[in-house]
């Protein structure tokens, strides 16, 4: 079987950290080692559209944004298929088909569904009124929609966040229903999750929540140098460490998360050599004189790092455009000739391929001669 990636996002705003160490990160890492058949990343805006319906301009706009933070981390055109969820047609059709071999009842006990929907505010309070009248079907459905675009590319490896489990779990379930009822014609994908633990839902700024753009707790792969500061020196740390000398917690603390996520041995050889390893910050930190001052400029010196020649590469490509949009565009014409094919083996397996099976045709003018 061959080793077929796809991943994507939502384009409801430019990409942060808790994108990058959840998915982004990983991606390229995939791309770079070579090992597959073919790689996929896409930006959903019909997706973004099921909450967005009334503003899309928003969804319009951020298409690039997204664009412009996948070729900046790193993601090569040359290696990756990058295209834009609505250009490829197939799917839509795809979810149509699906949606016939998916209950309401299972959409309702969907966790990420349910997360989603009373995040946003649709419908009434309550658990039994979480999928009231006020939730868009699009956004309902949206499960169905995410298994046709994985399904479509026949893809065995979704590298994503922790929260996608359950989207991944349902589409592996849709694949199932399929080739059961039909035949074997769809690939079941796995899941693949970040190996750090951290980084599978890396918290806000404000260590309340997981990093969210509704939030206003992100730190974006785009931010100035300034912005980077701003937000770092302002992070939740311990509350109770209030004077050096006392001693302070790790555990929750926003700024030892983040160390764990992204700080390295050699980035204290770097940038703090007083220190060996985080164990032994965290151990001074917990005895007592060492301020979370010292702590958060250390975090600030290791996303600079990874951060400007993210930022650099995205100021090269604001300078070309056009030329995004031509990524944009060959992708997606690649993606449509893929998920065709699909299309076409599903139809046929369906038996909805009227025009193109001369057996039936033949079969039916003896029929009727």
């Amino acid at each position: 079987m061959k080793k077929v990636i796809l991943t994507g996002d939502r384009p409801t705003g430019r990409l942060h950290l808790g994108h990058y160490v959840g998915s982004l990160r990983n991606r390229v890492i995939i791309q770079n080692e070579g090992d597959y058949d073919r790689m996929f990343v896409f930006i959903a805006d019909v997706q973004a559209l099921t909450d967005n319906a009334a503003n899309p301009e928003k969804v319009r706009q951020n298409v690039l944004e997204v664009a412009l933070d996948y070729l900046s981390v790193g993601l090569d055109p040359e290696k990756v298929t990058i295209f834009i969820q609505s250009q490829v047609p197939q799917l839509h059709e795809m979810t149509q088909f699906f949606s016939n071999l998916v209950t309401v009842a299972r959409l309702q006990r969907n966790p990420t569904v349910k997360t989603e929907i009373k995040m946003r505010g649709f419908g009434e309070e309550g658990e039994q009124q979480v999928f009231g009248s006020g939730v868009p079907v699009g956004f309902f459905t949206y499960p169905i929609s995410q298994a046709a675009d994985i399904a479509a590319f026949k893809s065995t490896i979704v590298p994503v966040g922790e929260d996608q489990e359950p989207m991944i779990e349902q589409t592996r379930e849709i694949v199932r229903s399929f080739n059961s009822t039909y035949g074997e014609v769809l690939v079941e994908p796995q899941i693949l999750l970040p190996g750090n633990l951290v980084c599978r839902r890396l918290p806000g700024t404000d260590g309340k929540a997981k990093m969210s753009k509704s939030l206003g707790n992100c730190i974006y792969l785009s931010d100035t140098p300034e912005e980077l500061k701003k937000k770092v020196m302002s992070m939740f740390t311990d509350p109770g460490h209030l004077k050096v000398e006392d001693p302070g917690k790790v555990e929750g603390n926003t700024v030892f998360t983040y160390m764990d996520a992204f700080a390295t041995d050699e980035d204290l050889a770097r940038f703090w050599p007083e220190y060996k390893t985080l164990e032994e910050v965290k151990e001074h930190y917990r005895r007592g004189g060492l301020g979370d001052v010292k702590c958060k400029k250390f975090l600030l010196a290791v996303l600079e790092d990874r951060l400007a020649p993210i930022r650099d590469r995205r100021h090269a490509y604001e300078k070309d455009i056009p030329r995004v949009y031509e990524i944009l565009r060959e992708g997606s014409a690649a993606a449509r000739e893929v998920a065709a094919q699909t299309l076409r083996e599903m139809k046929d397996a369906m038996k909805i391929n009227y025009f193109d099976d001369q057996d039936l045709i033949l079969e039916q003018s003896r029929k009727y001669q």
